[in-house]
């Protein structure tokens, strides 16, 4: 197959699947990485303006509400719409958030830049993961579909993972830290919708559309228990990755004495990898195994978040975030794994939305939480609560789906 193939009438110059896989991957990782490049600039931003901690929980939160409004709203849009069409759509989204942040740059506009990343977001994971599978089962048709799963959530966790390192060092050794990563961005952005113009469409649109609704949440009955341990499961799983994309910066500088821009974006960088790296590595483990794991190394990484706090220790509550993110990686997946199990073909779309819903709740809740703690109490001791607590969840909801799956 060639690398570009053209329309009939010539006019249109179009990827063949192999490489437009690739190219929507690239998309894909560069949105991600976007979405978390603010995490060590959120300092700047309220060292300059001098608004309290909470501000940050709230600005960080707008982006939670978009990816869920947009999940809820418009994740299922791109079956009838095509899905090169909403991908372009959701990727141009980014672009007009990376340049409210520049235009901006106050409160408000952080507010607006992060909701409207959070759609793009929102629109973009439902449907880039439903493009790439099939991209690659057309280009590869004898290939295992985990694969082209696999390479989805990794890119995923890549993206979120990159996302604060390159602001980290952005921020620490450029000029104009708060215009440069989204001048680069920017293009970046701009680049990839350029490649999604130009990849093949995998969805046959229809010649009526069909009447417009929202996302429908479906939960059978009968499996509602088991589908409620996976939801929560998700919801501490992405309620720790919220700790490390919001506040972190702020405990590094604060609690910890380490101010550096640089480090505060290692460490993002680093729990996020570790949560695609552990998928990867136990990706042959069975899915008990994979859960067990994953809920030792959760609730080993939350003790030393939270002791790392307490004492301060830097390496400690550095070592303690990989570990916990290696285990969210885990269990993360086993939650999907799970609530995918729990229904049919025909509404198993609908059950994975409500999970990511759900997952996406505790990526805001938790930390606007948090905020208002460290607003009542020191942070060290919010912390302990927050670890606590996630602690607890976790353990109720993975022990109840290891008891499932034994049944």
């Amino acid at each position: 197959m060639s690398t570009m193939t053209s329309s009939r009438a010539g006019a249109r110059i179009r990827f063949a699947h192999a490489p437009g896989f690739w190219v929507i991957a690239a998309a894909f990782l560069t949105t991600m990485a976007f979405s978390t490049i603010p995490t060590p600039l959120y300092a700047i931003y309220q060292q300059r303006d001098g608004f309290p901690t909470f501000v940050i929980t709230v600005i960080f939160a707008s982006y939670a509400v978009g990816v869920m409004a947009s999940l809820y709203l418009a994740g299922h849009v791109s079956d009838w719409l095509g899905r090169r069409r909403v991908a372009l759509l959701a990727v141009l989204a980014e672009a007009l958030s990376a340049a409210i942040f520049l235009i901006w740059p106050d409160v408000p506009g952080l507010l607006l830049a992060r909701f409207i990343c959070g759609v793009g977001v929102g629109v973009l994971t439902a449907t880039a993961t439903a493009h790439l599978s099939e991209l690659r089962q057309i280009a590869r048709p004898g290939e295992d579909p985990s694969r082209s799963a696999l390479i989805s959530s990794m890119v995923n966790l890549g993206g979120l993972a990159f996302g604060p390192l390159v602001g980290g060092l952005l921020a620490q050794y450029v000029d104009a830290p708060l215009e440069r990563p989204y001048e680069i961005f920017l293009v970046l952005l701009l680049l990839s919708a350029v490649g999604i113009a130009l990849v093949p469409e995998t969805v046959e649109r229809l010649e009526e559309r069909p009447a417009y609704r929202p996302q429908r949440v479906a939960l059978p009955s009968s499996a509602r228990p088991l589908f409620f341990a996976s939801a929560v499961g998700a919801f501490a799983a992405f309620a720790i990755f919220g700790l490390f994309t919001s506040l972190a910066p702020t405990f590094l500088a604060g609690v910890l004495q380490h101010p550096s821009r640089l480090l505060a974006g290692v460490v993002t960088f680093a729990v996020f990898i570790a949560g695609a790296a552990s998928q990867a590595i136990f990706v042959r483990l069975s899915q008990p195994g994979q859960l067990r794991l994953g809920l030792i190394a959760m609730s080993v990484g939350l003790v030393g978040v939270a002791a790392g706090g307490l004492l301060p220790d830097l390496y400690l509550f550095t070592i303690g975030g990989v570990v916990a993110g290696a285990g969210v990686g885990l269990v993360f997946r086993g939650a999907v794994a799970t609530a995918a199990s729990l229904a049919d073909a025909g509404s198993r779309g609908e059950v994975l939305a409500a999970l990511f819903l759900i997952a996406y709740a505790g990526l805001a809740l938790p930390v606007l939480a948090i905020g208002v703690g460290i607003a009542l109490l020191p942070a060290e001791v919010a912390l302990v609560v927050f670890s606590a607590v996630m602690l607890i969840l976790v353990n109720a909801a993975v022990l109840r789906m290891l008891a499932a799956q034994q049944k």
